[in-house]
């Protein structure tokens, strides 16, 4: 019997560059105050939010996607057209097709890729890093763009007091490709669905005839739920992340987890027991929570500030809807 032929080849991965799209607009939480009746000292001890960023009409999910790839893309010096495979992270694509990924490969020029969308909310970006680096471990690819873009504020009820002040929009994306050394530790990840309704749509796209909601579905959130479960899976799942990579607490650069609150960062953190050595991702400040985008966004900030070292080990997480979550130890590109 013929057998199939498959790739033999086995190599290591790692990031080769990051960039970042990080809308025009910030909004204080003075504003956000203003339509939720909230206190505007209350939203940063609750979050630790000082500001986010809201993309304007022109700021559409692929243009977002396709700056932050440009930049990744010269940040790796790796051309367009030398893409296997383009992944993007969403869920606020409101076209179901075609998915994201295609029409930014399309921009970039990326014309012999594959693309295609991953929807696993605010954990999308790690999976797309785990998906990435097994296409390029393979060698069935030999460099992957792997992006992170949302525009939450398509998907958010600008009044509710539960979410209107954490989410925001934004991209930023990484370049996966070969590496003499591993770069990208084994994914750590889960899902338990249920917790579905600690963090879902209000209703669906249609109400089950085929007609559209007369409003349109917004995300709703649990938040003491969320944070109960973050808190109680996160740090073993963690703590396996970096036992797979055989990596320990003190050998970290940085940390690098799902901007969603402040509280849940300073939780996972202290727990972990990580010192000063170690620098701690706290771009949610001034960008709120961007769903799939924090992570790359988190990155490029500590990169760009000079608090994490190019080359440095970083312990990346993402969780949120679903509940889902996952994450990996990596090489800073």
């Amino acid at each position: 019997m013929t057998a199939i032929r498959d790739t033999e080849v086995l190599r290591h991965s790692r990031l080769l560059g990051v960039g970042t799209y990080r809308p025009e607009r910030s909004v204080p939480n003075t504003e956000v105050a203003e339509r939720t009746g909230l206190d505007p000292d209350w939203i940063e001890r609750r979050s630790g939010i000082r500001s986010r960023r809201y993309a304007s009409p022109a700021e559409t999910l692929p243009a977002m996607a396709t700056a932050a790839a440009e930049k990744a893309l010269a940040a790796a010096g790796i051309r367009a057209d030398q893409l296997g495979t383009v992944i993007v992270a969403t869920i606020t694509s409101m076209e179901q097709m075609p998915a994201v990924a295609v029409e930014v490969a399309h921009r970039l020029g990326a014309g012999q890729a594959a693309a295609f969308d991953i929807s696993a909310a605010c954990a999308g970006f790690c999976h797309g890093v785990a998906l990435a680096s097994d296409q390029v471990r393979m060698g069935r690819s030999d460099y992957v763009l792997v992006i992170g873009a949302e525009r939450m504020t398509d998907i958010l009820d600008h009044e509710d007091r539960d979410t209107a002040f954490l989410f925001a929009d934004g991209a930023g994306a990484v370049v996966v490709g070969p590496s003499q050394e591993p770069g990208i530790g084994p994914v750590v990840w889960r899902a338990d669905g249920s917790r579905n309704a600690a963090l879902k749509m209000t209703a669906p796209w249609h109400d089950g005839t085929g007609t559209r909601p007369q409003a349109r579905p917004a995300i709703t959130m649990s938040g003491w739920r969320v944070y109960r479960w973050a808190t109680n899976e996160l740090v073993p799942a963690t703590r396996r992340m970096l036992e797979l990579s055989g990596v320990t607490v003190d050998e970290l650069d940085a940390f690098i987890p799902h901007q969603a609150n402040m509280l849940i960062t300073d939780f996972v953190t202290e727990q972990l027991g990580l010192t000063e050595r170690t620098a701690i991702a706290r771009d949610i400040i001034t960008s709120g929570n961007s769903s799939a985008a924090s992570i790359p966004l988190a990155m490029e900030e500590l990169l760009a500030g000079g608090k994490a070292p190019s080359g440095g080990l970083a312990l990346l997480v993402g969780f949120g809807a679903g509940l889902v979550y996952a994450g990996q130890v990596v090489r800073l590109p």
